[in-house]
């Protein structure tokens, strides 16, 4: 009962993950952020089918607490004019976003959670700065720095994750999530002590 008067008073958390919408992005570098959230779906059993403030949206309960997944449909780089009003419709302060994406300034297998800071580069995080009006958010970075030369790094963040790098993906996700929830229940500096790495090898902090 509590926890369903919980979620009947609005959710406590709003955990987003960025990606392009469409089968043509599905399971490519820049979409980490949505496999993510489907993943979350999934273990939390919330099914993200609702239009919501153009995004496709789920409620239910993540590590005990109430919260709403999304996945904003706005394409990347306009993924504050989802993320802005989804926070606004359920009076949440940004500081109760968890926002999931790629990061290419991170190589691939890696993960880092950050409290707040500037976009680095990041169209979509860019967007949701302008569109929250600060940096106060909570962010899951997943590493996706390729591991060879490329000519362009834009057709490389759009091309599909490497038949070669599932393990490595499906490792990746799994930390996520585990990260999202230490987050909601132990608090994101207790998060960032304990899921914050490099993948296996690296010689360099980011």
């Amino acid at each position: 009962m509590a926890v369903e008067a919980q979620i009947a008073g609005g959710p406590s958390w709003l955990i987003a993950g960025l990606g392009n919408p469409g089968p043509e992005y599905e399971q490519t570098y820049h979409n980490l952020g949505f496999l993510a959230i489907d993943r979350l779906g999934e273990r939390a059993n919330i099914r993200l089918t609702r239009p919501e403030c153009k995004a496709l949206v789920g409620a239910g309960v993540v590590a005990g607490k109430s919260a709403l997944l999304a996945k904003p449909q706005t394409f990347m780089n306009l993924s504050g004019g989802s993320i802005q009003p989804l926070l606004q419709k359920y009076t949440l302060p940004p500081e109760r976003l968890i926002l999931i994406y790629d990061e290419l300034a991170l190589e691939w297998g890696s993960l880092r959670i950050r409290m707040k800071g500037s976009a680095g580069g990041h169209n979509g995080v860019s967007s949701i700065i302008r569109g929250v009006g600060n940096e106060n958010f909570i962010r899951v970075r997943l590493g996706i720095r390729p591991e060879h030369p490329v000519k362009e790094m834009k057709d490389y963040v759009l091309s599909k994750v490497r038949k070669a790098q599932m393990e490595t993906l499906e490792s990746t996700l799994e930390q996520a999530l585990q990260a999202v929830e230490t987050i909601i229940t132990e608090g994101v500096e207790k998060a960032m002590t304990i899921h914050n790495r490099r993948a296996q090898g690296a010689n360099e902090e980011q």
